[in-house]
């Protein structure tokens, strides 16, 4: 009896450090921030019960195809959700979350949307989520849209890909500040770029979105997460503002 309580002793005391040296609350109770990271500024996106802070874009409201449940801010019905944004808008900031996808499924989260265009995407810059595996589209989870993607796995010979598997919950940190923005998944860091450099103006140009006049031409706007492509969960969705140098 003795060794199993000095055992259970020690794991609960690992599991402490843990949690604690990672500065996260996610592996305690989702949803929720620490008395420490509210004193850093961050702030709760979805508080894990309703709705509120989100609408899809254009609108007021919100679809039926977008729900809470089980503690998530799910897409449940792709075919009746849409894509929704933030009431709230934001400058440079660092926005943490965590993902969930469905086999196949393909998303996005895209920052500094306005409505200046029809879409969402018209302003705001995307930031891929999908199934790597299965989904149609060859834009892979974590990259620009049709702007970066990480360099290439010396052990694959194929853009690195951090991402785990379907039914599996991945972290994203997203980093946007006006001198350099970064996505991270899962730990790894992919690449990094700059706003309206040389090398991004160049990037957009040969892409699609270069006959788009209002793309990318935002320093503020809404996060918005997409919604008409598959099913996908998120939570532990938290933003804190980056003031600019």
């Amino acid at each position: 009896m003795k060794l199993r309580f000095l055992a259970a002793s020690a794991l609960a005391a690992l599991m402490i450090t843990s949690c604690a040296t990672r500065n996260c609350v996610s592996c305690c109770k989702p949803n929720t921030l620490s008395a420490a990271q509210k004193a850093e500024g961050w702030k709760l996106l979805f508080n894990g019960n309703d709705l509120t802070g989100w609408n899809n874009f254009r609108t007021n409201t919100i679809r039926a195809g977008w729900q809470v449940k089980d503690g998530t801010l799910a897409c449940v019905n792709p075919k009746n959700a849409g894509d929704i944004v933030t009431a709230e808008q934001f400058e440079w900031f660092e926005l943490e979350l965590e993902y969930n996808i469905t086999h196949a499924g393909n998303s996005g989260i895209m920052y500094h949307v306005t409505e200046a265009a029809k879409s969402v995407w018209g302003t705001g810059p995307e930031i891929q989520l999908e199934d790597n595996v299965a989904a149609k589209d060859p834009q892979r989870c974590g990259w620009l849209y049709a702007l970066y993607q990480p360099p290439t796995d010396p052990k694959t010979g194929m853009p690195l890909d951090a991402t785990k598997p379907v039914g599996e919950w991945n972290h994203m940190r997203i980093v946007i500040s006006p001198e350099k923005c970064e996505h991270i998944i899962n730990g790894v860091k992919y690449f990094e770029y700059v706003i309206g450099s040389e090398d991004f103006k160049s990037r957009v140009a040969k892409s699609k979105f270069g006959k788009m006049e209002h793309f990318a031409k935002y320093n503020k706007g809404a996060i918005a997460l997409q919604g008409d492509h598959g099913m996908v969960s998120f939570r532990n969705i938290k933003i804190r503002p980056i003031a600019a140098k």
